[in-house]
């Protein structure tokens, strides 16, 4: 049996639940989710929610703080009632801080609570310190969907080179970029006209600083450099450029002479020399990642003794970070 806590409840979340209702087949018998926790609240049944009420109830637009088991209820009862062992955390990404996911995190890993996460602002921050909890505390700490959703990007980059010294990670990993190159090049706009498609079609935020300058890309590379090479460096000190200034005329010339324009992180290891970008970058067909496109991301590996390797597809979606989520989770429960 096991005994889930979900602190989050946006699209991944509710995606989510509904992935514990079709695939419960995969899960332990008699697992059991009894929380749902929101910022300001929350609902809680010691005996387990019923999975397929909550998501019948959620889908007829009704909001989970109309539901009847709705109280007060927070992250600290989690702790304090001593009732479940894997948390799964899924609050807003907080690059400053990390709050309030690392707070979360830290304080189930303190109670021997495995946790799985999306949230990449505790993991980008102090992924050593959570990292090392865990271990201490003979717990799991998995951040598959940090790094690019649905994408494998961490299995790959760790158990799947085992034996071998991965030098370089280059990757494609922010799919609202992609769309917007693509966009500009296929209806000849410019980069403003393209974002504006972008957001009316709600593949870029209202605010899109975080993709656009590249900051997203960045964090997936970072948190990778960290996991692969434990190797630690300041994140506002890298290099990062986004696609702000890409022009129309530059993506029409790379595509007569067969080449893509993208957003391209680059990160390299070897002998203690660490270094990082990201930047737009023009790859011609050779290229690993040329053929990465639409939502989809990759990430392509350079390793000593096991040659290169590459990863693609894991289009985003909610569904798609659903489902890196209960990949880890069936990891921990496997």
């Amino acid at each position: 049996m096991r005994n889930i806590a979900l602190i989050g409840f946006g699209e991944v979340g509710k995606s989510f639940i509904k992935l514990l209702q079709i695939k419960k087949d995969l899960l332990p018998k008699n697992t059991k989710l009894k929380y749902i926790i929101k910022r300001d609240g929350g609902i809680y049944n010691k005996d387990g929610l019923d999975i397929d009420e909550i998501i019948k109830y959620t889908s007829s637009n009704n909001k989970i703080q109309n539901h009847p088991l709705w109280s007060d209820i927070s992250f600290k009862d989690i702790l304090k009632n001593k009732d479940v062992d894997i948390l799964i955390e899924l609050t807003s990404t907080n690059i400053i801080n990390g709050e309030p996911g690392y707070t979360h995190i830290k304080g189930a890993l303190e109670n021997k609570i495995n946790v799985v996460t999306g949230n990449k602002g505790p993991i980008l921050l102090y992924y050593n310190e959570l990292k090392n909890l865990a271990l201490k505390n003979n717990v799991e700490l998995k951040i598959g969907c940090t790094t690019g959703g649905a994408l494998p990007s961490i299995n790959v980059g760790t158990k799947d080179v085992l034996g071998a010294q991965v030098t370089e990670i280059i990757g494609v990993l922010n799919g609202t970029t992609n769309f917007i190159l693509e966009e500009m090049l296929k209806n000849k706009v410019e980069y403003k006209d393209a974002l504006k498609k972008a957001q009316d079609l709600n593949i870029a935020e209202k605010d899109p600083s975080l993709d656009v300058l590249g900051i997203d890309t960045g964090i997936k590379m970072a948190i990778l450099s960290k996991v692969i090479w434990d190797v630690d460096f300041e994140f506002d000190k890298l290099d990062i450029k986004g696609i702000t200034d890409v022009k129309l005329n530059d993506l029409l010339l790379d595509n007569f002479s067969g080449k893509k324009t993208k957003l391209i992180g680059r990160a390299f290891y070897l002998n203690g020399n660490f270094e990082f970008e990201v930047k737009p970058i023009s790859i011609d067909k050779y290229h690993p990642l040329y053929f990465v496109d639409g939502k989809n991301k990759g990430v392509h590996y350079k390793t000593d003794i096991l040659g290169d390797i590459t990863v693609t597809g894991g289009a985003s979606s909610p569904l798609n970070a659903a489902a890196a989520i209960l990949r880890d989770l069936l990891n921990i429960t496997k």
